[in-house]
C-alpha cells in the first residue's frame, strides 16, 4: 500500500482540501491534492458501515470474533469504511481493570490480530480502545488501513454523569488540533513497520473526502467537535457510542445526531455497543447513519443478534449543495482554524459511480415506552442466563404487580430467543441447547421454552388470600412456567419458636393484640424466610427433578419501593438480578397493560400493587447502590485469551 500516512500541517493546502464544501477547489485539484486532477475521474458516492456489537468486558477472544465478522459483513456489503463501538476491544463496561496493565496489554494483542487479518484489508477499519501515552491513560480511537495505523484519536470530552465516571479512569486529551508522535508497541510495530503514529486531535483526508471522530459523550456537548471540524470542510462524521438504554432516550439520540448536520450538513455515522457488558446497564443498539438533518438508516434498539452491521451508499455532492446553500456557514468557514489533516491514498467511492444508487432519508421507528420494558431487560436478562452458564431463572410470584411484571420480561425473553431461533440465528439456538442440556433441542413454542429454563414459586402464609394464589396459578399456567406452591407457616414458627424458647415470650400479630414491633418483626420473618426458600429451591430443584444446573433467582422490587423505603432487606426482593429495580410503578402499571393487549394474558387483570438486588437500569433516578468498587459482575470465567497469556510467558521463561 502507501507509505505511512503523515500529519499535515494547517498551512500546508487549502482549508477544504481534499473534498471540503468547495467545489471549485475539489475540481481544480481533482479531489486529491494534485492540481489539474480529472475530478470526473473520481468517484462520489461513499459507501459506509456503522455497528452495533455486542462486547463483554474482557471477554477478548470473543470481542475479537465479533470485531472481525463485522468487518467481514461491511465488506461483503461494499463499505469501504467501518465504524465500530466505545472501547470495542476492551468492552466498555471494564471499569476498574481500566487501572490494570493487562487490560492495556490484551488490548493492544487484540489490535495486534486485527490488523494482521485478511478481512481487515483494503477497507479503513475504526476501532475502540484504551491507550496510554506518556503514562496517561486516554479512550481512544485506532483507524487503520492495510497494516498501517493512520490516526489514534483519543476522546477529548469524557462522561462523568449518571451511570458514567470515565474521569475515574481516563483522561481528556485537552490539546485541540493538535498532533503529536507516538511510539508504538513493538509488537504492533512488527506487523505495521511502523515506529511512530499521529496522536491526537486530527482528521482523515482520503482521495475523495474528509472524515472526523466524536467519541460518544462529545456529540452530545454543547462545543461538539463536529461543528468545527464541519467548518474546517470535514463532510463525514463519526462517532462510537457506549450509550445505554433509558426508557424514551432513543428519541433524544436521534435529535441529537439528526441536528449535528441539520445546520450545516454532512454525514454522521453512529455505532453502539448492545447487550449486557457484564453489568447493571444494557446498551441499545440503535446504530443510525444521517444525512443532512434526516435519518438514512436506522439500527435496531432491541435484539438478541450479537453482531448488526448496518451499511448506506450516499453522495457527497448532496452534502456539498446543501453547504453551497448556507451563506453564514460559509462566512463562518472562511475563519475556522484548521485541522491537521493525515493523508490517506485510498478512496470511500469508485469511479464511473454517477448510476450507483444511494439510500433515501427514512421515518425513524420509535418503541413505546411499554415496549422497551418488553424487550430491554429481557434482551439483558438474556445476556445474564447464556453468561452466567445457568440453567434457568427462579421467581417468587406473589400474584402483586411487580413479580408478574417481572414474569413478563422472562416470558417476552422467551418469545424473542424463540422468534431469533426461528429467523435463523445459530449463535442463539447453540445457547438455548447449552442452557437447556440438549443437542437436538430446538424452541419452537415460548410456552413450552419457558417451562425448561423458568420456575415461579408461590410461597403462602396464613395471611396469603386465595385470590393472589389464583392469580399466581394462573399467570404461570399461561406463560408456561414450571410452577410450585408451598406454605411457609411451619418455617416461620420453627423461626419463632426459637427466639421464644431464647426470651421466654412469644410474638404476636397485630391482628391477635400484638404490638407493632412485634407485628413488624413477624411480618419480616415471612419474608426474610421466603429468601432462603428462594435460594434453596433454585439451587435444588433442578436436581429434583433429576435435571442438571441451578437456577438465578429474579427480584421484584420496583424503583419507587427503593425510593421510598418500602421494602424489607433480605426478603423475596433480593436476589441475583432484577429486571424491574429501575422501572416506575407507573411505568409498570403501563406495562401490565401492554401484557395484556399483547401476550393475552388475562391473569393480569385486577392486581394489588404491592439490600438492591444488581437490577436492570431503566432510568436515570435509580438507586442501585455501586459505589466504590467499579467492576464488572458478571465475568466470561474462563478467562481464555488472559489464562493463554500466562500459559504463553510462562513457556517463554522454561
Amino acid at each position: 500500500m502507501s507509505a505511512p500516512p503523515e500529519a499535515l500541517s494547517a498551512g500546508a493546502v487549502c482549508c477544504c482540501w481534499p473534498g471540503g464544501s468547495c467545489f471549485v477547489c475539489s475540481q481544480l485539484q481533482g479531489r486529491s491534492g494534485a492540481p489539474g486532477g480529472a475530478a470526473a475521474a473520481m468517484g462520489r458516492t461513499v459507501t459506509v458501515a456503522t455497528c452495533a456489537l455486542n462486547q463483554w468486558a474482557l471477554d477478548f477472544d470473543g470481542n475479537l470474533a465479533r470485531i472481525l465478522k463485522s468487518i467481514e459483513i461491511a465488506k461483503y456489503k461494499g463499505a469501504r469504511y467501518r465504524l465500530g463501538p466505545e472501547l470495542e476491544i476492551c468492552g466498555y463496561g471494564c471499569s476498574d481493570h481500566y487501572y490494570e496493565s493487562d487490560t492495556l496489554l490484551h488490548s493492544f494483542e487484540v489490535l495486534a490480530k486485527l490488523l494482521e487479518s485478511p478481512a481487515a484489508q483494503d477497507i479503513i477499519c475504526d476501532v475502540g480502545m484504551p491507550v496510554m501515552c506518556r503514562n496517561v491513560r486516554y479512550n481512544c480511537r485506532v483507524i487503520f488501513l492495510n497494516k498501517k495505523i493512520l490516526l489514534i484519536r483519543p476522546k477529548m470530552i469524557l462522561a462523568n454523569a449518571g451511570n458514567y465516571r470515565e474521569l475515574r479512569w481516563f483522561t481528556p486529551w485537552s490539546r485541540a488540533r493538535f498532533v503529536e508522535e507516538y511510539f508504538l508497541p513493538r509488537m504492533i510495530q512488527e506487523v505495521t513497520g511502523q515506529e511512530t503514529v499521529p496522536f491526537g486531535d486530527a482528521v482523515l483526508a482520503t482521495k475523495d473526502t474528509c472524515l472526523g471522530s466524536e467519541i460518544c459523550e462529545e456529540l452530545w456537548a454543547p462545543n461538539s467537535p463536529h461543528i468545527e471540524m464541519g467548518l474546517d470542510g470535514v463532510e463525514i462524521f463519526t462517532n462510537s457510542s457506549g450509550s445505554h438504554h433509558v426508557l424514551r432516550k432513543a428519541h433524544t439520540r436521534v435529535n441529537v445526531v439528526n441536528s449535528a448536520t441539520a445546520k450545516s450538513g454532512g454525514i454522521y455515522i453512529l455505532a453502539n455497543q448492545k447487550g449486557c457488558d457484564g453489568d447493571r446497564l444494557y446498551y441499545d443498539g440503535c446504530a443510525m447513519i444521517s444525512m443532512n438533518g434526516d435519518t438514512i438508516a436506522q439500527g435496531s434498539q432491541f435484539s438478541l443478534n450479537d453482531v448488526e452491521v448496518l451499511v448506506a451508499t450516499l453522495d457527497l455532492e448532496d452534502v456539498r449543495s446543501y453547504r453551497a446553500e448556507i451563506s453564514c456557514r460559509n462566512l463562518e468557514a472562511s475563519k475556522v482554524n484548521s485541522y491537521p489533516r493525515i493523508k490517506v491514498n485510498f478512496a470511500l467511492s469508485c469511479s464511473d459511480d454517477i448510476y450507483v444508487p444511494t439510500c433515501e432519508p427514512i421515518q425513524w421507528r420509535y418503541h413505546s415506552p411499554e415496549e422497551e420494558i418488553c424487550l430491554g431487560p429481557a434482551c439483558w436478562l438474556w445476556d445474564y442466563l447464556r453468561r452466567s452458564n445457568q440453567a434457568g431463572f427462579l421467581l417468587p410470584l406473589s400474584g402483586g404487580i411487580d413479580s408478574s411484571a417481572t414474569a413478563c420480561i422472562v416470558y417476552s425473553m422467551c418469545r424473542q430467543v424463540c422468534l431469533a431461533v426461528k429467523n435463523g440465528n445459530q449463535s442463539v439456538l447453540a445457547d438455548v441447547r447449552r442452557i437447556v442440556n440438549d443437542e437436538t433441542y430446538t424452541p419452537e413454542d415460548s410456552q413450552e421454552f419457558c417451562g425448561h429454563i423458568f420456575t415461579t414459586c408461590y410461597m403462602a402464609s396464613e395471611n396469603s388470600s386465595q385470590d393472589t394464589y389464583n392469580r399466581a396459578k394462573l399467570l404461570a399456567e399461561q406463560i408456561g412456567s414450571y410452577h410450585i406452591n408451598l406454605n411457609i407457616d411451619v418455617a416461620v414458627k420453627a423461626i419463632v419458636g426459637i427466639f421464644s424458647m431464647v426470651m421466654g415470650r412469644s410474638p404476636q400479630f397485630r391482628v391477635y393484640g400484638g404490638s407493632s414491633r412485634e407485628n413488624l418483626a413477624l411480618q419480616n420473618v415471612q419474608a426474610r424466610i421466603r429468601m432462603v426458600l428462594a435460594y434453596l429451591f433454585a439451587q435444588l430443584s433442578h436436581w429434583a427433578r433429576g435435571m442438571p444446573g441451578g437456577l438465578l433467582v429474579l427480584g421484584s422490587a420496583n424503583v419507587d419501593e427503593s425510593l421510598y423505603g418500602y421494602l424489607t432487606k433480605y426478603d423475596c426482593s433480593s436476589a441475583d438480578i432484577n429486571p424491574i429495580g429501575g422501572i416506575s410503578k407507573t411505568d409498570l402499571r403501563s406495562f401490565i397493560q401492554y401484557c395484556m393487549e399483547n401476550f393475552q394474558l388475562t391473569a393480569l387483570r385486577r392486581h394489588k400493587m404491592t439490600t438492591l438486588t444488581p437490577a436492570y437500569h431503566a432510568e436515570n433516578y435509580s438507586p442501585d447502590d455501586n459505589r466504590f468498587d467499579l467492576r464488572p459482575f458478571l465475568y466470561n470465567s474462563t478467562w481464555s485469551w488472559q489464562f493463554r497469556s500466562i500459559d504463553k510467558q510462562h513457556k517463554a521463561q522454561r
